[in-house]
C-alpha cells in the first residue's frame, strides 16, 4: 500500500473516531436535564457549600441561607432562588419546600409545594413566581397564564400530578392556597410590584471543542497530499 494511502486510511480513521467523541458531547448541550447553579455565596448543594457555578443532578436539594441568592439554569428555563429557601431539584419539576423562587420557562417547568402545583399553561415563556411561607403558597403570573392544581399527597416527585380542582392564574394575577389543601377558597389579588431578589449573574459555559478541532487539523496536516482544501 503506498504511503499517501496509508494516510488516507489514517485520517479517515481518526475522523469517524472524531465524529463518534463529539456526536455526545452535542446531545449532552441539548439535554434538557443538563443544569447549572450559580451562586453569590451562602449556598448549599445537598448540605455543602457550593463554588460560584456547579452542576446539578436529579434529586439534589438546594439551600440558600438568609443572606444569599442562586440561579439555576438548564435549557429553556432559568430559576431563580431567593434567600432562606430550600427546594429540590429535578429537571421537568422543581419541589419548594418553603421560601420563594421566580421561574422563567418556555417548556411548562412546574413547581409542586406541598400538594399545590403550578404549571404554566404554554409551552411559551413563562414568568411566575412561587411562594410558600407559613403554610401559605401564592403564585403570581408575571408573564403568561399558569395552572394552579390541588391534589391530595405528600412532596414528591411525579410525571402528572392528580389535580382534584384546578384554576387558572391570569397574567399580573396571583391566587393563593393553603400548602395542606384543606379545601379553602382560593384567594385572588392584582399582582403587586414586589418580587423577590434573583440572582444577575450571566451565564457563561464553554464546551471545549477546540482540542478536537485541533486534533483534526493535526491528522490532516500529516498528509504529503492533503485530502481536500475544504474544512469539517
Amino acid at each position: 500500500m503506498r504511503t499517501v494511502d496509508v494516510y488516507l486510511y489514517q485520517t479517515r480513521s481518526l475522523l469517524a473516531l472524531l465524529l463518534t467523541l463529539l456526536l455526545p458531547l452535542s446531545l449532552l448541550a441539548d439535554d434538557a436535564s443538563t443544569a447549572i447553579l450559580l451562586s453569590n455565596g451562602g449556598v448549599l448543594r445537598n448540605q455543602n457549600e457550593v463554588p460560584a457555578s456547579i452542576a446539578l443532578f436529579s434529586g439534589d436539594t438546594i439551600q440558600t441561607q438568609p443572606n444569599a441568592t442562586a440561579r439555576i439554569q438548564l435549557s429553556g428555563a432559568t430559576v431563580d432562588i431567593s434567600p432562606a429557601t430550600v427546594i429540590v431539584f429535578h429537571p421537568d419539576e422543581i419541589v419548594l419546600d418553603h421560601g420563594s423562587i421566580l421561574v422563567n420557562t418556555s417548556r411548562q417547568l412546574r413547581v409542586r409545594t406541598g400538594c399545590v402545583v403550578s404549571t404554566p399553561v404554554r409551552a411559551e415563556w413563562t414568568l411566575y413566581n412561587v411562594t410558600d411561607t407559613n403554610g401559605k403558597v401564592t403564585v403570581a403570573a408575571r408573564k403568561s397564564d399558569v395552572y394552579l392544581d390541588e391534589r391530595s399527597g405528600t412532596l414528591q416527585h411525579a410525571s402528572q400530578p392528580k389535580s382534584s380542582t384546578r384554576t387558572i392564574v391570569h397574567e399580573t394575577e396571583q391566587k393563593s392556597r393553603e400548602e395542606k389543601c384543606g379545601g379553602a377558597d382560593l384567594k385572588q389579588s392584582p399582582l403587586g410590584d414586589a418580587s423577590p431578589g434573583i440572582l444577575n449573574t450571566p451565564y457563561a459555559v464553554g464546551a471545549g471543542v477546540a482540542v478536537v478541532v485541533g486534533l483534526t487539523c493535526w491528522a490532516l496536516c500529516r498528509s504529503d497530499d492533503p485530502l481536500s482544501p475544504s474544512k469539517p
